[in-house]
């Protein structure tokens, strides 16, 4: 069994010292291959130099999350583009809306949404977004360009029945996380989880973050990490009624043609 873990922020300063362990642990659990996730300028850099030392297992994104749109400048853009030219560098973002904190003003966050867009459609590139308590405003940014852009996945999906329906409406794929094992606020998804076309789901654990909650015995640590992709994978299945084997050949093929990743060495 081999899994493709499409989100984890592995460049983030709590696996600074025990990186390749976390990796190996990952790899026993049948995770083969993993994105890491570039969420400011900087964090893009390191995502990709992190990516650069696991040649063909790790490979990163580039963006900025909305958190951070406040930092989003002509020269962001510039880094943003370079980091894109590279081989490691396989999806723009993270990018998106987040009107639950508000960490950044909401219209600098739609303006470095859709510059990011913009320049994900020049480049080519696959879109790895986010969106949290904004999603009229995100449809309303997303499509006028969606004909424009290549594959593009909501990761970390949290919403509503209705808007999974445009989401999907809008040819996006979709990425679950520990989130789905929540029994506070996430076993709506257990429902909404069959509805996603198979072609169209993939898995992630948002590492260091989203700990699945239900995982026994309970971790020592709140440090989520790749290797737990595994229980997410067997929770989703057991949600869609299906074998964890059977699931785990469809996301990681849908993972795999989504980043247009090379075979796992």
């Amino acid at each position: 069994m081999q899994l493709i873990d499409i989100g984890a922020n592995l460049s983030h300063e709590s696996f600074r010292h025990d990186l390749d362990a976390v990796i190996e642990r990952a790899h026993a659990a049948g995770v083969a291959q993993i994105i890491v996730t570039g969420a400011s300028e900087d964090e893009s850099v390191a995502a990709r130099e992190v990516a650069a030392d696991y040649p063909g297992v790790l490979f990163a994104t580039a963006g900025v999350h909305p958190h951070l749109a406040r930092q989003w400048c002509k020269q962001t853009g510039e880094t943003i583009r370079a980091l894109a030219a590279t081989t490691e560098v396989v999806a723009l973002g993270e990018t998106g809306l987040d009107f639950n904190r508000d960490f950044s003003p909401r219209q600098q966050q739609s303006s470095a949404f859709e510059a990011q867009l913009n320049l994900a459609a020049e480049l080519g590139l696959p879109v790895f977004m986010h969106e949290r308590d904004a999603h009229g405003r995100f449809v309303e940014i997303l499509k006028p360009l969606r004909q424009r852009l290549g594959p593009a996945v909501l990761h970390c999906f949290t919403g509503t029945a209705e808007e999974l329906d445009a989401y999907l409406d809008l040819d996006l794929h979709v990425g679950i996380t520990g989130w789905i094992c929540d029994e506070r606020r996430g076993l709506h998804l257990r429902e909404l989880v069959a509805r996603i076309p198979l072609e169209r789901l993939m898995l992630e654990t948002d590492s260091p973050y989203l700990m699945p909650r239900d995982l026994r015995p309970k971790p020592k640590t709140r440090r989520n990490e790749p290797m737990h992709l595994r229980h997410i994978l067997e929770t989703v299945a057991a949600c869609r009624n299906m074998a964890p084997e059977l699931l785990a050949e469809a996301t990681t093929e849908t993972a795999r043609r989504f980043f247009n990743l090379p075979p796992a060495p």
